[in-house]
């Protein structure tokens, strides 16, 4: 007896010992990913301007802007979709503990008791056997022994998928983030559209008087009067599109900070002012930018958990074996307890399902995912820096833009002086003014829209770059080398 008894707890200790094994492979980022290739930790195209300085994990608090600072504060509390993706985290984090909990042993508790009458012919009685008060308890505990890493890869594969739902749980961060500024600088700039459009209508009002006295003074003839009246009623167009697009943009911001439309934050409805850096914009290299994006942390991610899903269908492949015991009770309500009514059981259970063409299918299927999976990485890696480098040169193309009309405006400046002397003077008419001042609005009017051009570029490279909710957990150690450009025009 002693012996069998050696012989289990032998052959227990083997089984013990091949729990160890997993099956499946064990992931590394592959060898030929694209964010392997030196060129993608490179620094960023950004001309002649170079700088270390890397770009803060809030980057609208760059601007100092206590009024946009406190609308992302709101909308980072209240966004709805802030909120889905949040709900979607502890979902995640929830099936993480689930599958954890695959590891620990099953135990069972049961106890009736009942009044019946028993089949005689289950006994190989042949005579009815009286009804009699019955009384049952049972205890079991099961423990399934992951030989073959069945459990350990779904955990794996349940962790890692978790973390691609943090990370996209960050990305949305970002993009909310940059939808607020967008917003708010739309809403800051075509209030000041509003006023430019209404100082050419005045301006167009005053220039068609002229005309219209000068046509009655036999001096211009008709065409004149209808030309000045065609483009007063362009200049009047342009109001309603302008105000149409301030409450597009304040109903935006009231969206994105989780209110109804009509609770717009008042304190934005009036503003006119851009908000503009006034220190240069920092970017870091390729390396810190890869490590920064939430979509390429999750894309990354992603390709783990197909790699540990291979892992789990091989697994299946494999027998499933359970130890376990169990003990209780059966008889006669009077005699529960007592040992003649007692029983107990101790051994283990094997399941195994031999392999088929479906279970088979089903590891090629995951390895196809996988494969997928690094596709969908390299995709994202190549898509972050393509984005960067894109914002990058619109930013640079929009600052240059920006700059050669603030040059047009200051000659608009000059001419309108010029104009107001001569016509001081006595030496230009009225209608020679009106034309320098019309002309003058019309390049503050196209200044101002390049400075929109820029900010709107700032933040779209901010979004590129990742910027807005680093987890500095997931960054890894990166060169501090990085470029910068020049702030906006008028900074």
């Amino acid at each position: 007896m002693k012996r069998l008894h050696f012989r289990a707890l032998g052959a227990l200790a083997n089984i013990t010992a091949l729990a160890a094994c997993t099956v499946g492979p064990d992931y590394h980022l592959p060898e030929n990913a694209a964010i392997a290739r030196p060129e993608a930790k490179a620094p960023l195209t950004s001309g002649a301007l170079t700088v270390t300085d890397e770009l803060p994990p809030r980057w609208w608090s760059l601007y100092d802007d206590p009024v946009l600072d406190a609308l992302e504060e709101q909308a980072l509390a209240a966004n709805t979709e802030l909120r889905s993706a949040g709900a979607n985290l502890a979902r995640s984090a929830a099936m993480v503990r689930a599958t954890k909990g695959l590891h620990d042993p099953q135990v069972a508790l049961d106890a009736e008791v009942q009044r019946a009458r028993l089949s005689g012919e289950s006994f190989l009685r042949f005579e009815t056997i009286p009804m009699n008060n019955l009384g049952i308890g049972e205890a079991n505990v099961s423990y399934q022994l992951d030989l073959f890493g069945q459990i350990r890869r779904r955990v794996e594969q349940a962790e890692t998928e978790h973390e691609a739902t943090e990370a996209l749980l960050e990305a949305v961060q970002i993009t909310v983030a940059a939808e607020v500024a967008h917003a708010y600088v739309e809403v800051c700039g075509e209030n000041e559209a509003v006023e430019l459009a209404q100082e050419a209508v005045e301006t167009r009002e005053h220039m068609l008087d002229v005309l219209k006295r000068l046509y009655a003074a036999g001096k211009i003839g008709p065409p004149e009067v209808t030309r000045a009246e065609q483009i007063l009623a362009q200049a009047r167009s342009q109001l309603p599109e302008h105000r149409a697009r301030v409450r597009a943009g304040l109903y935006r911001l009231a969206y994105l900070i989780g209110k109804t439309p009509a609770g717009y934050p008042r304190e934005v409805e009036s503003c006119i002012a851009l908000p503009k850096l006034d220190r240069p914009l920092p970017i870091g290299d390729g390396a810190s930018l890869l490590a920064r994006r939430p979509d390429v942390r999750a894309a990354e991610r992603t390709l783990a958990s197909a790699m540990a899903g291979i892992g789990v269908a091989e697994a299946d492949l494999y027998p499933h074996i359970a130890i376990g015991g169990g003990g209780g009770t059966f008889g006669l309500l009077a005699d529960v307890g007592k040992a003649m009514a007692g029983h107990w059981s101790i051994g283990s259970m094997m399941s195994w399902v031999f392999p088929t063409r479906q279970q088979h299918a089903r590891v090629t299927l995951a390895k196809a995912g996988a494969d997928k999976a690094l596709a969908d990485f390299d995709s994202a890696v190549l898509g972050a820096l393509r984005e960067s480098e894109t914002a990058l040169s619109s930013y640079r193309e929009a600052h240059n833009r920006a700059v050669d009309l603030e040059e047009a405006l200051e000659n608009a400046r000059t001419l309108d002086a010029q104009s107001k002397r001569l016509f001081g003077a006595g030496k230009t008419g009225l209608r020679d003014d009106l034309t320098s001042k019309a002309s003058l609005i019309a390049a503050r009017d196209a200044e101002r829209e390049a400075n929109d051009a820029v900010a709107q570029a700032q933040i779209n490279l901010f979004l590129a770059l990742g910027g807005g909710w680093t987890d500095q957990k997931a960054s890894p150690n990166i060169s501090e080398e990085g470029s910068e450009l020049p702030p906006a025009a008028g900074d």
